[in-house]
């Protein structure tokens, strides 16, 4: 049970995380709080995990947290602002992933030891940005404008309503999105050592993950309403 526990405990680390930014920063603090999520969920979903049983990549709980952060943007500050952090992250994982490719390219010298960790850290990225950054504002575009929706058609009430029923539909879209571009257009050797079966397993698994995150965000967003 590690990594079902260590995985709440790195949720509330998240969401505390996102508060703080926002308390100290701003809506400043919420866009550079988009830009390290969409960098660290790249570099994380490398990783899979088992989590009650089942096969997942990581990287679920920061990435989600950049729907609470446009949530909290187009509550207080509208939608130009919300579509801006998400133009945010766009940029930051780009020039993420154009500089380590050229960091790559330069020649080890004799001493080193970390280059050939990095390579199959950032190696990797390419791939994962294309099909991330494609799900990624497919469902934050989504995401922005159904919160604004469901905010006109509740006239301002049912702050929970809105704040669950745009993200999980947009995780959701973003899952579907990814998985597929990642793991079968991309990645086919993956569909021969999971199969398809596990493939959907993954994304399942990461879609309960989200939806979870999703739920457990909601005093989240009451919190930022507060401050």
């Amino acid at each position: 049970m590690i990594n079902e526990i260590l995985w709440f405990i790195l949720m509330l680390v998240n969401f505390t995380g996102i508060i703080i930014a926002y308390k100290i920063f701003g809506r400043i603090g919420l866009f550079v709080w988009v830009a390290i999520a969409i960098i660290l969920a790249n570099i994380q979903v490398a990783k899979l995990i088992r989590f009650f049983g089942m096969v997942t990549a990581m990287g679920n709980i920061i990435y989600g947290t950049t729907f609470l952060a446009t949530d909290i943007l187009t509550e207080r500050y509208g939608v130009k602002e919300a579509r801006k952090a998400v133009l945010v992250g766009f940029f930051s994982l780009i020039a993420t992933t154009v500089i380590m490719q050229l960091t790559l390219i330069f020649v080890p010298a004799q001493e080193d030891t970390l280059s050939p960790h990095l390579e199959k850290i950032f190696c990797f990225m390419p791939d994962v940005m294309v099909a991330s950054l494609t799900a990624y504002l497919i469902s934050q575009f989504h995401d922005v404008w159904a919160f604004e929706f469901w905010k006109r058609k509740t006239k301002g009430r049912y702050l929970w309503l809105r704040n669950n029923a745009s993200t999980m539909v947009s995780q959701l879209i973003d899952n579907l999105t990814f998985t597929t571009l990642f793991f079968v257009v991309f990645n086919p050797e993956f569909v021969s050592a999971l199969g398809f079966r596990g493939i959907f397993e993954i994304f399942i698994t990461s879609y309960i993950m989200k939806f979870v995150v999703a739920i457990c965000d909601t005093p989240f967003i009451y919190i930022s309403k507060k401050i």
